[in-house]
């Protein structure tokens, strides 16, 4: 109690010389209430209750506020007038970088929440829709997280979306969207050759006299100018290229109302009339000569002479793992910021990003480990071979060291150091042999099954955050076998003291995946097949020779000390 505050209540005259509630505010003012008993949404309208669940991505008190708008609209009047308009504003602080995609999808679970309550009290209005889409995973791809990415984004903002999954023909393409009556085809591939594929298919669509459908094209494989200049100029009709779901969401805004003449691409302005679109040039025969075979002068690269001994001959199994141990391996600028998409929002720096990721991912990663603890479930298939170079191929021999098996033949860089795989390796002509490593790991289909599971339940926040969780767990674990090769073959001098290092390569030797740069053909993992029948650990090859489930990883291992990643150019 104040001195000068007396017992009895008599008190001294005093002059304020601040304003306390001021002062009380600035005390607070970087604190967020944390008190259940706060309501977020007193003194708000109806129509700002419901913006407010869905910006601020809060299902508390849904079915209530959605009882009271609808004493004065109409269902389909709250979704298109209210619901929506929330969306946009999600989308806008999306845009401008003020709001991370695992809250977007937080607030796409309120939307989907919202109209499942709101549909049963709606009769169908014909044209009520905002436009319609068909999307799909084009032929021999497995990748869906994208797509479904998409899916999410654009169903929760009006679109009826026709999602058809992976691997889909143009057969199935052109039929399911005829039959169901889409108006634009959204394709989707994470790999170069589905790039060609998506060339293939918009060459398809004009043999069939379907150029009349607009059709969205997204993938990490793709690039701005190959879909805007390359495939505008052998599509018959309208083709767009989408970096993310926001972007595919603006093109079907446009599609929809009939402007898509002035559309602007998002780093400079494109008019989409055929009239002023000019095609520069074409880069297609380079993309498709990214997946062949060059041959040309050899590099620099001296082998080994005395290359390690054979620790054994042939594959092995191991599927006895401690997963909190495999989880230390998990690299978290990999997954809170690759496959969460958690972005470092303007003007704050790299110390405070740090911090913000700690506060934010990191209670939802330690989640995720405890829960995921009985779901992913790690499994190797590893050996060793006899081997040796001739050129850009490397020879695989049986148990007898000179009966050839098989073998790989590799690209080879074009300029530079003219570097190919097979250089790390002794060349044939020696009469000596090398020696060779192969694993192929997985966390399992358990995985895949509960992403199918929450996505379906639109739990879109949690998809993500599995499925990003789950791949990077298999790589976790590609990265914690291949150091135990690297001690099986006797090279385990160069091991780095701190994770970071190690998910830099700072060891001796290098781990090569198929379909990367080095080693582009996946065509090769039928060969790694044959080597390590990984058949018994659950793993199969899709008909483009993609690894199922998506959940895993193979590699080739290359002893030398001077092997590190490299392009093909």
């Amino acid at each position: 109690m104040p001195d000068s505050i007396q017992p009895n209540g008599d008190q001294p005259e005093m002059v304020c010389v601040y304003d306390p509630l001021i002062e009380l505010m600035a005390r607070f003012e970087n604190v967020k209430a944390s008190s259940s008993s706060t309501n977020p949404f007193e003194g708000l309208s109806v129509e700002d209750r419901l913006k407010k669940h869905i910006i601020d991505g809060i299902k508390k008190n849904l079915d209530e506020h959605l009882g009271d708008a609808l004493r004065s609209y109409t269902p389909l009047q709250i979704i298109n007038d209210i619901l929506l308009d929330g969306m946009k504003t999600v989308g806008e602080l999306f845009g401008s970088g003020k709001m991370q995609l695992p809250f977007v999808l937080q607030s796409a679970e309120v939307m989907k929440a919202a109209v499942k309550q709101l549909e049963p009290l709606m009769e169908k209005v014909e044209g009520s829709e905002k436009g319609s889409i068909l999307l799909a995973t084009v032929s021999g791809d497995v990748h869906d997280i994208g797509k479904n990415l998409v899916d999410i984004i654009l169903s929760n903002n009006g679109y009826r979306v026709v999602n058809i999954g992976i691997k889909q023909p143009i057969n199935t393409i052109v039929d399911k969207t005829l039959e169901s009556g889409c108006q634009v085809i959204g394709l989707s591939g994470l790999l170069v050759k589905s790039t060609l594929i998506m060339r293939d298919n918009l060459l398809e669509l004009n043999t069939r006299g379907l150029s009349g459908y607009p059709v969205i094209l997204g993938g990490a494989a793709l690039t701005r100018a190959y879909v805007e200049e390359d495939l505008r100029a052998i599509y018959d009709g309208r083709v767009f290229y989408a970096q993310d779901a926001f972007e595919g969401l603006r093109l079907m805004g446009k599609l929809s109302s009939g402007t898509t003449a002035t559309l602007e691409k998002s780093t400079l302005a494109l008019e989409l009339d055929e009239e002023t679109v000019r095609v520069k040039s074409h880069r297609t025969d380079e993309l498709e000569k990214a997946l062949y075979v060059f041959d040309g002068t050899k590099s620099d690269v001296v082998p080994v002479s005395n290359p390690p001994a054979l620790p054994f001959y042939g594959a092995r199994r191991h599927q006895k793992f401690d997963i909190f141990e495999l989880y230390k391996y998990i690299n978290p600028i990999a997954l809170f910021r690759g496959q969460w998409q958690f972005k470092r929002p303007e003007g704050m720096g790299n110390i405070e990003f740090t911090q913000w990721l700690e506060q934010s991912a990191g209670p939802i990663y330690d989640r995720l480990k405890r829960e995921l603890a009985s779901v992913l479930k790690p499994k190797v298939k590893w050996g060793y071979f006899p081997c040796s170079s001739s050129g850009n191929d490397l020879i695989i021999y049986r148990d007898d060291l000179k009966t050839e098996w098989l073998r790989f033949n590799f690209p080879r860089q074009r300029d530079g150091r003219r570097l190919c795989l097979a250089d790390f390796f002794l060349p044939s002509e020696t009469h000596a042999t090398d020696t060779v490593g192969f694993q192929i790991v997985t966390v399992g289909s358990d995985a895949t099954a509960l992403e199918k599971e929450l996505f379906a339940k639109g739990d879109f926040q949690d998809y993500l955050f599995v499925h990003g969780m789950s791949v990077e767990t298999a790589e976790a674990l590609a990265e914690y076998w291949h150091r135990q090769v690297r001690s099986e073959m006797g090279i385990a001098d160069q091991e780095p003291d701190e994770m970071r290092l190690l998910f830099s390569a700072k060891y001796h030797g290098a781990r090569y995946s198929f379909g990367y740069p080095a080693c582009p053909n996946l065509e090769d993992q039928a060969k790694l097949f044959e080597l390590l029948s990984p058949q018994d650990i659950g793993l199969e090859l899709s008909e483009e020779f993609m690894l199922i489930p998506e959940q895993s990883t193979s590699a080739i291992i290359v002893h030398h000390p001077d092997a590190k990643y490299f392009n093909i150019r």
